[in-house]
Order: structure tokens, then sequence, then C-alpha cells
């Protein structure tokens, strides 16, 4: 108990103290730089303000109420003809004042600038704006401001940070003492939980910890075996479907590979049995490659290469390759996408999705009726949409037509050489590429997948 009450604190101590200082460092940092800015403009409005009225009246009456002004502030103002001369100073000129003046450079910009703003290392920030005389330079006013004020300023603010920062850890430490004592025994009981979960025991439960973040935790660690549980009996059953899917083809490829063997088959029979077990092997073939390309989406190894593809040419590419197989079962394949319609995509990985769609769409509806495929744009989303008249999706079974090895009709699929993994793969390629589908359908009405990008 003590052990891991010391280490929750010290991490807590820690981790609080770091967040603490940098939090500290970056606001103290804006706030001086706030601060000084703050002064900065303020000292080149104020210079820009003497600017306007020398221009609206450049008079010795006028200048001498400048001075006059700003002789009983913090600031000085001076005024000096192109040349440099001092014409007017509201204080005395100090040496260093006179070398800010030589460094002005040339082309000052008429809303003035800062000409020094070392408030660290210098005596005085400074800041000069242009006189303009119809449409002419004619002399500059300087803005100086003694640094030792905002010296005071941020050493003042140290000072309040530094209490500050005393005043926290000392809360913050007293804090931690009771946050430790509070936490640690749920947190034994969560542990004691997850080491009979690393054990396959996910028959886990954990006392009402409260609505607080503790209790949260908890609640997940309940779901997560829950969850766990379910993965595990999924996990189970993927593997039998896998057995499964893989026994019959086999079953098939073995009993007429034996039959083929035999010296009394006729060659006509021969040929016909060859022929079942090269169909088996494709459906193995195509079982195989569709596990691989499951795995590694599992694993966040399927490569997505996306690039700004017009989708009308593109669309239109898949219709014409798959317009004869709907020819041939005497079914209509209708196309209606507009141009200049573009999606961020990789074409060869849509081409699966849409072609996997087509290709159930055909095979389970019937001749004489219409496959559509369309395309457009509502709301900035990109949506692709398979409609047919087919035999339609029960809704029981909807909410699971996206799940590995799942069909509705179990023996016509296997008829029609379904693995059941096509629409799995379809719903991952989907959203790798940010995308989201969804199905309609009603028995002896159809069935509508939308595709959203």
């Amino acid at each position: 108990m003590n052990k891991i009450s010391f280490k929750i604190g010290l991490f807590f101590f820690l981790s609080v103290l770091i967040l603490e200082a940098i939090s500290m460092f970056f606001l103290h940092d804006n706030i001086i730089h706030s601060r000084v800015h703050d002064e900065l403009s303020a000292l080149q409005t104020r210079g820009n303000n003497h600017r306007e009225i020398l221009e609206a009246s450049y008079h010795d009456e006028t200048i001498r109420h400048i001075a006059l002004m700003e002789s009983r502030t913090d600031t000085q103002v001076i005024l000096t003809n192109l040349n440099g001369t001092i014409n007017m100073s509201s204080n005395t000129v100090t040496p260093e004042m006179k070398r800010i003046i030589k460094s002005t450079p040339k082309d000052i910009p008429h809303e003035g600038m800062i000409l020094e703003d070392d408030w660290k290392n210098e005596p005085y920030i400074a800041s000069v704006s242009p006189v303009k005389m119809k449409g002419t330079d004619y002399g500059y006013v300087y803005m100086f401001q003694n640094t030792q004020k905002i010296k005071e300023l941020i050493s003042g603010l140290n000072r309040h940070f530094l209490l500050a920062g005393i005043l926290s850890l000392i809360f913050m430490f007293i804090m931690i003492v009771f946050l430790t004592r509070f936490v640690t025994h749920p947190l034994i009981k969560m542990s004691e939980a997850t080491k009979r979960m690393s054990k396959g025991d996910f028959s886990v439960s954990l006392p009402k910890l409260g609505k607080d973040e503790m209790g949260v935790l908890g609640e997940s660690i309940a779901i997560l075996a829950r969850d766990l549980e379910v993965l595990k009996n999924e996990r189970n059953e993927f593997l039998a479907s896998i057995s499964h899917e893989l026994r019959t083809p086999l079953t098939y490829i073995k009993g007429y590979a034996d039959i083929a063997r035999r010296p009394e088959t006729k060659q006509a029979d021969r040929e016909q049995y060859l022929g079942i077990i090269h169909e088996e092997s494709d459906k193995m073939t195509k079982l195989v490659k569709e596990l691989f390309n499951l795995a590694k989406m599992d694993e966040n190894i399927f490569s997505i290469e996306k690039d700004m593809v017009d989708l009308q040419p593109f669309l239109l590419s898949i219709y014409e390759k798959m317009i004869p197989a709907f020819r041939e079962n005497d079914m209509e394949l209708n196309f209606e996408c507009p141009t200049q319609l573009q999606a961020l995509i990789d074409p060869t990985r849509f081409e699966q999705v849409i072609v996997n769609l087509l290709d159930n769409a055909r095979k389970y509806s019937e001749p004489y009726t219409k496959v559509t495929l369309e395309a457009g744009e509502k709301s900035g989303q990109i949506i692709i949409t398979v409609r047919d008249q087919g035999r339609g999706i029960p809704a029981e079974d909807l909410p699971r037509i996206f799940e590995r090895f799942y069909r509705v009709d179990k023996s016509r699929a296997r008829s029609l050489g379904g693995s059941g993994l096509g629409l799995s793969i379809v719903k991952q390629l989907v959203e790798a590429h940010g995308g989201t589908i969804t199905v309609e359908s009603e028995p002896d009405m159809g069935t509508v997948f939308q595709i959203m990008l």
C-alpha cells in the first residue's frame, strides 16, 4: 500500500511540478512580452499624436505646449530637423539619446517605428515619427522612456510568480498526500482484476467506485473485460469459419482428385472433375487473398495512396468493365455522375469497393431488373450510391452484413462463390479513406448502399 502510494504520489508530484513549471514559464514570458509590447505601442502612439498636432499647426507655441506636457510625464519628447539637429526637448538630452537619434534609418514610414526595444540592456526604449509638411519630411518626433519603470514592473511580477509558485507547491503536496490515499485502494482492486484478465478470466467485477474519474476507470475495465470476452468468442467463431470455408473446397479438391486418378474414369468425366478442382482452387485463392487483405488492414499496414480523382471518368471505366456481366444476366446497369466532380481517393482500392458492390448487386438480383451506380455532392460531401431491385436484406440481418463471414442466404451465397468477406473489406476500405458506408434494404424491394466521403 505504502509503495503504491509513494509511487503514485511521486508521479503526480513530478507531473504537476513539470506542468506547473512549464505553464508558469510560458505565462510569465507571455505577460512580460505583452506588457513590453504595450509600453512600446503606447510610446509610438504618443509620438504619432504629437506628430499629428505639429503637422496641423507647426508653431513655436505648439512646440512649447508639447514640451511642457511631456515634462510632467515619465516620457521625454525630442523634436529634430532632417539633419538631426535638436530643435526642442522636454528634458535634458543624454548621450545615449543622441546615440539613438544618430542611428535613425532613412525612409521611416509615416506611422513611425520603434528605434530601441532592448529594455533589458539599454537605459531607454525609443520611437520616432516623421513630421511631413506638404508631402515632404520636415523633421522627426522622438519619444524616449526610461526602462527602469519596466524593470521594476517585471521585478514585481517575478516576486508575485515566485510566491504563487511556492504556495502552489505546498498546496499541491498536501493534496497529493490525500489523493494518493484515496486512489490507492481502488487501484489495487483494479490491478487484481487486470491480472485475472491477463490469465484469460474475463468474469471480473469491481465495486461501485462512484461517478468520478476513478469510477469511470473501473467501469471501463469492466467493459473491457466484457469486450475481450466477446472478442475471444468472435475469434473462436472466426477461426471456425475459416476452417469451414477452407474445408469445403479442400474436400471437393481431394474427392474429385481421387476420382480423376482412377484408371476407369472416363476422359470426359475426368475433365469435368478437373474443372471443378480448378474452380474450387480459384475460390480458395480468392479467400486467402481476402484474408490477407483483412489481416493487413487490422495491422494498419494496408497502404492507401490517395490522389485527386475525377469521378466521372473513373466510375465510367468501372461501369464499362461491369456492363457485359450485367447484360449476360439480362440485367440493366445505369450510370449517373456529373462532370467536374472530384474526390481524394486511392483509385485501385476504391475500384475494389465499387466492383464489389456492383458484383453483389448483380449476383443477388433477378434478370430484367435494374442496378444504378450514381455519384453526386451534397453539403460538401461526395455521395456514391449503388441501388438495385434485388431480393433485399431482412431487417434482422442488416446490422451484421459487414461482419466477416456473415451471409444472409448461406446456401445461395456459397453457390455464387461468396466468402462472406467482401462487404467487410468494403467497409474497412471506405473507412480507410475517411468515409462511411450505410445500407438500406427491404425484402423484395431492393438494396441501397451509400458511400459518403
